[in-house]
């Protein structure tokens, strides 16, 4: 696939850790290992556009599956920006989703490009990321297990409530991989949420947090708190949808406050979600 000069081909590992390098220049934080659980899901989903063989731009389209797509990672060297790089890039990633509709969550100044390429008439929603130190709670909160006790069926079928697509492969990595730390809530022997903290460039980033409610979500997000500081982080980042104002209220009560914020827009038509469950979406990279 090419454009110009411009040659958009598919991405391995090793070239997403200079990708992972572009994100981290842009503020976006991203996870020290995400990059294996991103190519769990789709190896093939992650594209470079090159120019004389130089990496010059890049995009994810992650397929989870028949009915549904996620788009991230939509990035050009600064010095390139401009010249129809990135929309390139785009345009040409974007098949590999085929008829799926896709989901993106971008910075608001992206808003007219997205629309521009197909990514709906306005944004579904915003996402604002809160970040800080969450206090140590007086006492351990309750409830709270090692995900991994849960077993993985429970988790996958709670996870797909709360997402637009199962997506048992890619949480199998995303639970196990290392440096993360992954807790569920369990009331009366029935499972009220889970969430994972994992390293980052700057503040540890606790995501999924999806819980029954705000008492779930708060001892969730305290124990993921205290997990962040065990491998040596004072300081948490957490992506909560204004869909569900309960987590925005949490965020406060613990102190957080917003950094910045995301829309997040849809191709077409996707699957129902417990948004009341949301208190914290997985990653801003792959949904």
């Amino acid at each position: 696939m090419a454009t110009g000069s411009l040659t958009v081909s598919p991405a391995t590992p090793q070239d997403w850790a200079l990708v992972r390098s572009w994100a981290a220049e842009e503020g976006w934080n991203p996870g020290v290992s995400d990059v294996a659980a991103f190519f769990a899901q789709d190896p093939g989903g992650f594209f470079l556009g090159r120019i004389g063989g130089e990496p010059v731009s890049a995009v994810s389209v992650v397929d989870y599956d028949d009915a549904y797509a996620f788009l991230g990672f939509y990035l050009v060297r600064p010095e390139l920006r401009g010249l129809g790089h990135g929309l390139a890039t785009w345009r040409a990633a974007l098949g590999h989703a085929g008829d799926r509709a896709v989901g993106l969550d971008g910075v608001p100044a992206q808003q007219d490009n997205y629309r521009r390429s197909g990514a709906g008439t306005s944004p579904a929603y915003r996402t604002a990321r809160y970040a800080g130190e969450v206090p140590a709670p007086e006492r351990p909160p309750a409830g709270l297990v090692p995900a991994g006790r849960v077993g993985a069926a429970a988790l996958a079928a709670y996870d797909g409530a709360c997402h637009h697509a199962d997506r048992p492969r890619f949480l199998s990595a995303w639970l196990t991989t290392p440096g993360h730390r992954a807790l569920a809530r369990v009331v009366d022997g029935r499972l009220t949420g889970y969430g994972v903290v994992r390293p980052a460039q700057d503040e540890a980033r606790i995501g999924p947090l999806f819980a029954d409610g705000p008492a779930d979500a708060a001892a969730l997000l305290d124990g993921l708190a205290a997990e962040a500081r065990d491998f040596g982080s004072d300081r948490i980042a957490v992506d909560m949808p204004e869909v569900n104002p309960a987590a925005a209220r949490l965020a406060l009560e613990r102190g957080l406050e917003p950094t910045f914020e995301t829309a997040r827009m849809y191709t077409g038509p996707v699957r129902p979600v417990a948004r009341e469950r949301v208190f914290g979406v997985t990653t801003l990279e792959l949904g």
